[in-house]
């Protein structure tokens, strides 16, 4: 859970700051109540003098509870996952828009449909990084080059899309394999093979 402050400072102008980065086993209000509370409470700093909070909108239990504590701390809906929300409905309007955000739920949806293509994309794409690391088109590194699944584009994460565009980039090719793959076995059905088909034209 990432911790911002906003305040006002010695001289009376607003400043917003990235505070702090807490690990939490679980996302019930008491839970982060609790760590936000330790979070403040190491650094001197006191929930009678909040005079606002925001989460993304997912946390109204939380809310509540520091509000029985501090009267005066308003909840404002964050901003970030307000703009989300905005343009998501915005982008959605658009034709193109929803068509390509469409057809990446249907990749996401056929390649990561069975533990088997799943496993199949992560070896393809083990693959594909091992083979651009060694011919240095890949910069390698703690925390690169990991394997991992595709990523869904969500409603209420602001990067969600983003971080499902990136995704599909990083590994189309790994993607046209399983794609190719689930077309050319016969035991698949028909009408499986026809969707697939006009997947990887999308793509």
């Amino acid at each position: 859970m990432a911790i911002v402050l906003r305040f006002v400072d010695v001289y009376g102008v607003i400043r917003e700051r990235f505070f702090d980065i807490v690990n939490v086993f679980d996302t019930t209000s008491l839970t982060l109540k609790k760590e936000l509370s330790d979070v403040l409470t190491r650094n001197n700093l006191s929930i009678q003098n909040m005079r606002g909070q925001g989460y993304d909108g997912a946390f109204n239990g939380l809310q509540a509870l520091f509000l029985r504590d501090c009267p005066y701390a308003y909840y404002v809906h964050c901003f970030a996952h307000r703009l989300q929300l905005a343009l998501v409905g915005a982008a959605e309007k658009q034709d193109y828009v929803w068509e390509f955000f469409s057809m990446l739920a249907n990749v996401v949806n056929i390649v990561s449909g069975s533990s088997k293509r799943l496993s199949e994309l992560q070896t393809a794409h083990g693959i594909e990084v091992d083979h651009s690391v060694a011919s240095g088109e890949r910069e390698t590194g703690r925390g690169l080059n990991q394997i991992g699944n595709l990523q869904r584009a969500g409603s209420t994460r602001w990067s969600s899309h983003f971080n499902s565009v990136c995704s599909l980039i990083d590994k189309y090719g790994s993607i046209i394999i399983v794609l190719e793959s689930i077309n050319n076995c016969s035991t698949n059905s028909s009408a499986q093979r026809g969707e697939v088909r006009v997947r990887r034209a999308a793509v």
